[in-house]
C-alpha cells in the first residue's frame, strides 16, 4: 500500500487548553530558525501544530505563508511518531524558503525519533 501524505484534522494540534498544557509541562529544542516544544502522551495519535509570531510578521499573509510551509514540510516527511505532541514555532526575522523549511524540518523530525521513548 503506497504511502499517504496526509495531514489529517484528527493529527492537528488545535486545542488552546492542550496547546497551553504543552507549553507549561513540554520539554523543547531549536533548530534555527524553527523551535519545538514537544511531550509524549502514551500511544495515542501524533499531533502536530505549528506557529508565526507577529512580533516579526505584522502581515497575516507572510504569518500564514509560513504556518503553510511547516504543515506542508510536516505532512511530506512524516513517519509514524506514536504520543508525540509537538507544537512547532518559525523564529528567524526573514520569510523562509520551502526548501529550508523542508531541511530543518527533516532536522527536528529525525531528532524526535531519537528522542522517542
Amino acid at each position: 500500500m503506497p504511502h499517504r501524505y496526509t495531514f489529517p484534522m484528527a493529527e492537528r494540534l488545535k486545542s488552546r487548553k492542550q496547546i497551553d498544557f504543552l507549553f507549561r509541562s513540554a520539554k523543547s529544542f531549536s533548530v534555527f530558525p524553527l523551535r519545538v516544544f514537544y511531550r509524549w502522551e502514551g500511544s495515542a495519535a501524533a499531533r502536530v501544530g505549528v506557529g508565526a509570531p507577529k512580533r516579526h510578521f505584522k502581515r497575516a499573509v507572510d504569518r500564514n505563508r509560513i504556518k503553510r510551509l511547516l504543515r506542508e514540510g510536516y505532512r511530506l516527511q512524516k513517519e509514524a511518531l506514536p504520543g508525540l505532541h509537538a507544537f512547532i514555532i518559525y523564529t528567524g526575522k526573514e520569510l523562509p524558503t520551502q526548501a529550508e523549511i523542508m531541511d530543518k524540518i527533516g532536522v527536528i523530525l529525525k531528532k524526535l525519533r531519537d528522542l522517542q521513548p
